[in-house]
């Protein structure tokens, strides 16, 4: 039997593990330029350095990397042993400071965005001593952030770790203004849920478009789908519970709060849940996550697909990320509390949430584009692409008998004039989720349901730090400017006019409707419904502004950005267009023309014999089929030359226009070719098809 609190955070050099191996005085040093933010003495480094390495080696490790998150999406690492040459050819395991503060990996073949020309491969690697160092594979994995010679940003930690300090400075002048002097510090933190599919790993060696694109491009709808409900919250499975039971020994081990697991709505589907923990970290473990998840699936004979829709006509794949702000006192800043003073630094808070997304809505969107998530946004198993703010019929009253003057019973309190100074408990937890809403508020967070199942966490979390650090800098701006004897009263116009003026972005109801969609085109609210629709917005002179004025990005990291995303989008549409020609035309037509040879051969058989006896033989199923499949196989090809005529014509575009076009014509022309050779899979006999169809992907573990 597992002992959970012996093996949990055993391969990670965490605080309890510094305390045990540093002087007392390194480990004071140490944290006391985390919590400033300074260089690091070389001589702390060094002490540092020699303790995590002789604990590494202790865990088996001979190899150290800086572990960096590029622009990819994913994580990067280059691995250096620790092994020293001495001069009577026997090696020392050495690990020096300079060595775990700074990094050198070529940085010539990540994605810049134009940061760099492709000869300037300089880049640098700097340890994040806010994350802990863990030992994955006998390698010792220090958590760093990316940059270029030129000091621009290269990954995605790095803005990430901005809009940490940014939201921390800003909140801290909010709560100076309510008299909190025991607050030293604000952080947000996050739990992110994981969706994933498995399948089995020899069915799919056997689908090319599984291998190259994470997802399935061809395959007709198994008679069985999600529609019986019974999948979701079932029994686990045996050979599923055994990756679980694995998967959570491993995420254990790396300090992974992995806590909640349990069957998705679609078949196959499943979600692992952690506790949160700081942004940084449960970003970087997010990512650690999604890799150890792939590597203990092989090790079970499966594969995990990470993908965002890996199958048509059940649910997709997304990856809700519960987001809340902190004190380091213990203090959570969303939670509505019982006193009058604790509801008017909710309330304040609250107000700086929804006036942010509201004025920056498109930006919410843009942090979660992709062309997987494409698929999933707006579809009935995730938030529509509209971005809105679900609070819950109890804060829904609160807030409108803020605006209108009124008076508010509460739950049970007894009526009240309002006032922030002098408003009741307000209930938590005292309305139903709202699984359609993007941004929801569940009791003392909020749930971010649209972000991909395959994309890193830390892009959206940046765009919510820096948009809350942008409202909480405005509202604390003002409010400095009232006198002890006017604040309450400042406060509460504040918070008065902020619900007036962009209370539109608020809405609890259903976001599949198409009601919906009307009545938030009415209120004026965007509807970006592809990504080559939302990533114009990335640039827009408002965001520019926000992302510049809290030195998150530079102009010239936010272009490189929206560069990436757009060429990532333009390859993959690229990429799986090559390959459902190439399915098509090396898999599916010469199977359907083998089968379509097949039932010819048995239908002349049978006139033959129909001829000899002198009997006049009815239409046959061979004769009806083949027709069919024929004129199918035909328009296949059709659709298959047009494919091939479309591509070509994106060469010599920019990369905006090629977006538009795989948009516009590309991906309908896709579409096309897959219903009709979806339709020819529904025909032809199953054991000609070539390869895996989904009733045995989905129900076969």
């Amino acid at each position: 039997m597992t002992n959970v609190p012996e093996i949990f955070g055993s391969m990670v050099f965490n605080d309890a593990v510094m305390q045990e191996r540093l002087p007392k005085d390194t480990y004071r040093s140490l944290h006391k330029t985390i919590e400033d933010g300074k260089e690091l003495d070389i001589t702390v480094a060094n002490e540092v350095a020699t303790a995590m390495k002789d604990w590494a080696v202790e865990k088996g490790a001979t190899h150290f990397t800086h572990w960096f998150q590029p622009m990819t999406g994913r994580t990067a690492e280059k691995h250096d042993s620790f092994i020293s040459p001495q001069l009577d050819g026997r090696a020392l395991m050495e690990f020096s400071g300079k060595e775990l503060i700074k990094g050198e990996p070529d940085a010539s073949s990540f994605p810049s965005g134009g940061l760099r020309a492709t000869f300037e491969a300089r880049g640098y690697t700097a340890w994040d001593p806010t994350s802990y160092a863990f030992v994955k594979d006998g390698v010792l994995c220090i958590p760093t952030a990316f940059c270029s010679y030129g000091g621009e940003a290269l990954d995605k930690k790095t803005p990430l770790l901005r809009s940490m300090e940014e939201i921390n400075t800003q909140a801290m002048r909010i709560l100076k203004l309510f008299g909190n002097k025991d607050v030293k510090h604000v952080w947000t933190t996050v739990g992110a849920e994981q969706e994933y599919f498995l399948v089995d790993r020899k069915l799919y060696d056997r689908r090319r478009d599984l291998i190259f694109c994470g997802r399935t491009l061809f395959g007709a709808p198994a008679p069985k789908g999600q529609e019986m409900d019974d999948h979701y919250f079932g029994a686990i499975k045996p050979r599923i519970s055994a990756f679980m039971k694995e998967l959570n020994e491993e995420l254990w081990k790396l300090g992974v709060y992995a806590r909640t697991e349990h069957n998705e709505a679609a078949p196959a589907q499943h979600e692992l849940a952690p506790i949160y923990t700081t942004t940084n970290l449960a970003t970087d473990q997010n990512q650690v996550t999604m890799e150890i998840m792939k590597n203990v699936a092989r090790k079970h004979g499966m594969v995990c697909l990470l993908h965002e829709k890996p199958f048509e006509g059940v649910n997709g794949s997304g990856k809700h990320n519960n987001w809340s702000i902190s004190t380091d006192t213990g203090m959570n800043l969303l939670e509505p509390g019982k006193s009058p003073y604790e509801n008017a630094q909710f309330l304040l808070f609250l107000a700086a949430m929804i006036k942010g997304i509201d004025e920056y809505q498109e930006m919410m969107r843009v942090c979660v584009a992709s062309a997987g998530n494409d698929h999933r946004l707006g579809g009935a198993e995730a938030p529509p692409a509209i971005v809105s703010v679900f609070i819950g019929d109890d804060l829904a009253e609160v807030l409108d008998c803020i605006e209108e003057g009124k008076s508010y019973a509460g739950s049970g309190s007894g009526r009240m004039e309002i006032g922030v100074s002098v408003l009741p408990s307000i209930p938590k937890d005292s309305t139903d989720r709202n699984r359609t809403s993007p941004f929801a508020f569940t009791g003392n967070k909020f749930e971010y349901r649209s972000v991909g199942s395959s994309q890193s966490i830390a892009g959206a979390n940046t765009v919510i730090n820096t948009i809350m650090a942008e409202e909480l800098k405005q509202f604390a701006d003002e409010l400095e400017k009232a006198d002890s004897k006017n604040f309450t009263q400042a406060l509460n116009d504040l918070i008065k006019r902020t619900i007036t003026e962009h209370k539109r972005i608020l809405f609890n109801g259903d976001g599949y409707s198409g009601v919906w969609e009307e009545e938030a085109k009415r209120r004026g609210l965007a509807n970006l419904k592809t990504t080559v629709d939302a990533l114009p917005a990335f640039l827009m002179e408002k965001n520019i502004k926000l992302f510049t004025s809290h030195n998150i990005y530079t102009e010239k990291e936010m272009r490189s950005r929206y560069a990436i995303l757009l060429d990532s989008y333009n390859k993959i549409i690229n990429i799986e267009a090559h390959t459902m020609i190439d399915m098509a035309r090396k898999e599916i037509l010469p199977a359907v023309s083998r089968y379509i040879g097949q039932l010819t051969s048995v239908l002349n058989d049978k006139l033959s014999a129909a001829e000899r006896l002198g009997i006049d033989m009815p239409r046959s199923m061979e004769e009806e089929t083949a027709g069919t499949l024929s004129a199918l196989s035909d328009e296949a090809v059709t659709k298959t030359v047009l494919l091939e005529t479309l591509i070509a014509k994106t060469d010599f575009m920019d990369d905006l226009a090629r977006g538009q076009y795989y948009r516009d014509s590309v991906i309908p022309a896709m579409n096309e070719l897959r219903k009709v050779c979806d339709t020819m899979e529904k025909l032809t006999a199953r054991d000609m098809w070539p390869f895996p169809q989904y009733g045995d992907m989905l129900f076969n573990i």
